[in-house]
């Protein structure tokens, strides 16, 4: 591929728009400024402008450590939206693959591949999620064996699948559950049915993409072939 073909792709930029950046000298395909748009980009070529990385062209899939009071949604009337958080052309084809409240912080991925997204958050694919959860009141003894039967949830026709629970520090109410689903609120509902209040909640993993430990709240990397490979397993 040409080198302003890719960066019409890669930018959503115009032929004439490419051809300037271009020239300003401040593009590099493999550490070498290049100003000829005609030089040709591989699949293994590393293009830059002004010293950042432009990704290929094509799907894209990103994992971002959401922050409290973002909302998963290009507008909203009353929140910041986790899109102001990325740097990213052509934001208007990217979307959510599993949701979280405004409140809940961690793990959210966003791509532009429609199939991808769909493995994660179709119910008949099961795609485990994993939450830290902190709890307003101690944890019950029963809870692992309700949570792993099924709960019933107000205004549901079935239970929820089985979750498994693990108790990280009963002195701080903490826990990790893992559940298949994605219903509205489900986690804060499933405690709520129990009795309980979820405080605080945090997502870790989804399916085998776990939060890079490295991301602070806000931001985000590109995933590896090896976690975009993992959804399809």
């Amino acid at each position: 591929m040409r080198l302003d073909k890719y960066l019409c792709d890669a930018l959503g930029a115009t032929r004439k728009e490419a051809t300037k950046i271009i020239k300003s000298g401040d593009v590099t395909v493999n550490d070498v400024i290049q100003k000829n748009g005609s030089v040709k980009v591989t699949d293994n070529s590393v293009v830059e402008w002004q010293g950042r990385e432009i990704q290929k062209p094509g799907p894209r899939y990103i994992m971002l450590f959401k922050p409290d009071g973002f909302v998963c949604s290009h507008e909203d009337g009353f929140n910041q939206t986790a899109f102001m958080l990325l740097d990213e052309v052509k934001m208007e084809d990217l979307h959510f693959a599993g949701r979280l409240d405004v409140d809940t912080t961690g793990l959210v991925l966003i791509t532009d591949d429609g199939k991808w997204s769909h493995r994660i958050t179709s119910p008949k694919h099961k795609c485990e999620k994993t939450y830290r959860v902190w709890l307003a009141d101690p944890i019950g003894s029963d809870y692992a064996e309700k949570l792993a039967h099924g709960i019933e949830l107000r205004n549901e026709k079935m239970p929820t699948l089985p979750a498994k629970l693990e108790i990280v520090d009963p002195k701080e109410n903490e826990l990790l559950l893992t559940i298949t689903e994605g219903k509205y609120h489900q986690v804060k509902r499933m405690f709520a049915a129990l009795g309980n209040k979820v405080e605080h909640l945090h997502r870790e993993r989804i399916g085998q993409i776990e939060l890079d430990e490295t991301l602070e709240p806000g931001e985000y990397r590109f995933l590896t072939q090896e976690e975009i490979d993992s959804v399809w397993h």
